[in-house]
């Protein structure tokens, strides 16, 4: 299917607003045809007529402007108006249902997609591409059909005034059409690439506004200022390569319209002289002529206009033809009563099909009430173990059971429904505390609320903010502390109050007192629920009902704390590794799962 005929299932539903707007249109762009016509009158019949006296000509004058005055003064605005308006009302409302189904559609792309994909190329895509498809709307849609039917009204009476005279103002038109073929086949492939370049632009500032303390930290705002000039230049050579080709485009189509007027004036000119011709004709000819020829220009225009916006097209559905690497059978289950039981049966799982196993062979059976721990070196393979519960990624081979069924036959967001994560960098919208809070639960109460931040140990600290629970945070909760982040996002997990939790290194890198206060939360948190922890310190995870050693991938260890200690395997070596509390997350890991 064309890019063009999937646009226009977005437009189906406007239809009757788009052929309304044509219908005012075609009578805004009709009522300047009528001027040549009274040129026309004007001249032959009223100023060159031998039975008027001065007088009747001066009245008959007079009447005729004073009737085009009112038409114009009275009639032309309104239409002008609603033509306006019923033209950008429909775009709009095209493009927010474009965006509605793009950002519906990037909520359920898989994480392995945005690990590929940088972010500013997304939103560059939704914001950028699709208001460029507007001028689709706008001029392929509209304007297009309407200078169309400006053409044809015009050559239609300028027919009725003289066959051969319209002939010679067509005689450039196949040299026209033949022009633009030409040069707008290219234009196509230079737009997307100009767009490509416009994106890559975006994306390296995206990302490098984020990281601008990492830039001022290391004072390497020269180097990044060259960066950025290599971006930009890049897209700056893209965009005047598509202005090189435009700019040849307009040059040879002006110049052919420019011609068309010079022919008619000297064929009009030699019939007038010849008595074939009235001098009234030969002006209205002439007007018409730009009649004509201008709506031919914006054509011109409009042929740019539409190369930019089926680029645009382009991209915004290469964007919607990302396909979904975790979906919900066509049988899929509602997961619902859950008790908590997750058996790992066989689990293989790469990130991608060429790379190597980040987990080999996993067997566990977790049973509900367990706590169970992984530990190991970074890299081992934890944080990958965990993803694989609630689908953020699909095991490779093997399965895993929830209360004996396989979580892929379970429809994904009634899975995700019944777990709770704490991640060791939480993300919290720029939006309040409160916000941020009731993304677990939107339609919550506010004793509910209060209720799971005194849970999480985060009450007394939000009522010290400036505006309690009604303070924004900033962009990524930048206002708050690591500590009170953690904090926030363990009172979510609490107001979802999920069967199942998984906490991956929650404490990690933080400070004694916030690790204190976070950890009894956690430990409150675990009680009565299937609980899955991935923390940076072993002195966190002795509790664990199993800890389970992991390296490579693969299970090495398995027993509680104090077998594992007397055992003096891995596990005791690793126990022995001091660790500070504010040490990387690079060094020695724990995963821990309390079912």
């Amino acid at each position: 299917m064309s890019v063009i005929r999937r646009y226009m299932q977005f437009v189906k539903p406007y239809r009757w607003q788009i052929i309304g707007t044509l219908v005012i249109g075609i009578i805004k762009f009709a009522l300047p045809l009528m001027i040549p016509i009274l040129i026309k009158y004007v001249i032959d019949d009223v100023i060159g007529s031998d039975v008027m006296t001065a007088g009747e000509k001066q009245e008959q004058l007079f009447l005729i402007i004073g009737s085009m005055l009112v038409v114009f003064t009275f009639l032309r605005p309104p239409i002008e108006y609603y033509r306006q308006y019923f033209a950008q009302w429909t775009s709009n409302k095209i493009l927010y249902d474009i965006r509605d189904r793009l950002f519906s559609h990037i909520q359920q792309l898989s994480f392995k997609y945005y690990s590929n994909t940088r972010s500013g190329e997304i939103i560059s895509r939704v914001i950028n591409d699709v208001e460029q498809t507007k001028n689709f709307v706008i001029t392929g849609l509209m304007n297009v059909w309407l200078d169309a039917a400006t053409i044809v009204i015009a050559i239609g009476i300028m027919l009725t005034m003289d066959v051969k005279l319209t002939v010679v103002s067509l005689l450039v038109f196949p040299f026209y059409a033949v022009s633009v073929r030409y040069f707008f086949g290219n234009l196509r492939k230079l737009t997307r690439a100009r767009s490509q370049a416009l994106a890559g632009v975006q994306s390296y500032l995206h990302e490098r506004v984020q990281g601008m303390s990492v830039i001022k930290s290391f004072a390497i705002e020269d180097y990044e200022q060259t960066q950025f000039q290599k971006q930009n230049s890049h897209f700056l050579e893209k965009a005047l390569d598509q202005t090189r080709w435009n700019a040849k485009a307009f040059a040879v189509v002006n110049t052919i319209t420019d011609i068309a007027p010079l022919l008619v004036i000297g064929y009009a000119g030699y019939q007038v002289i010849q008595g074939n011709l009235t001098v009234g004709t030969m002006a209205a000819f002439i007007a018409y002529i730009d009649k004509l020829y201008n709506p031919l220009r914006r054509l011109v225009n409009s042929s740019t206009t539409m190369t930019q916006s089926i680029a645009s097209m382009d991209r915004v559905f290469e964007l919607l033809d990302e396909t979904y690497d975790i979906k919900d059978k066509d049988d899929a289950i509602t997961c619902k009563d859950v008790k908590g039981h997750i058996v790992f049966d066989g689990v293989d799982f790469a990130y991608d099909e060429e790379e190597k196993e980040v987990l080999h062979q996993i067997q566990l059976d977790v049973k509900a009430g367990e706590t169970v721990a992984f530990v190991g070196m970074s890299g081992g393979g934890k944080s990958s173990l965990v993803s694989l519960i609630p689908r953020f990624y699909d095991v490779t081979a093997g399965r895993i059971l929830l209360d004996g069924t396989d979580i892929r036959n379970f429809k994904v967001r009634s899975l995700r429904d019944n777990i709770g994560i704490v991640l060791q960098d939480n993300i919290l919208f720029s939006e309040s505390v409160r916000t941020n809070i009731l993304l677990a639960k939107p339609d919550a109460t506010e004793e509910e609320i209060i209720a799971a931040a005194k849970a999480a140990n985060a009450h007394d600290f939000i009522m010290n903010l400036p505006e309690g629970y009604d303070t924004r945070v900033g962009e990524r909760g930048v206002k708050l502390s690591g500590g009170q982040k953690q904090r926030i996002a363990i009172a979510r997990v609490f107001l979802k109050n999920p069967p199942i939790i998984i906490l991956d290194e929650a404490t990690s890198a933080l400070d004694l007192e916030s690790e204190h206060l976070i950890q009894e939360a956690m430990e409150k948190l675990s009680k009565d629920r299937t609980t899955f922890i991935v923390a940076h310190r072993l002195s966190t995870i002795t509790h664990a009902d199993r800890i389970i050693l992991i390296e490579n991938g693969q299970i090495i260890e398995s027993g509680t704390h104090e077998q594992l200690m007397n055992k003096q395997g891995r596990y005791y070596k690793l126990y022995q590794v001091p660790v500070t509390p504010r040490e990387s997350s690079e060094s020695v890991e724990v995963s821990s799962s309390n079912t």
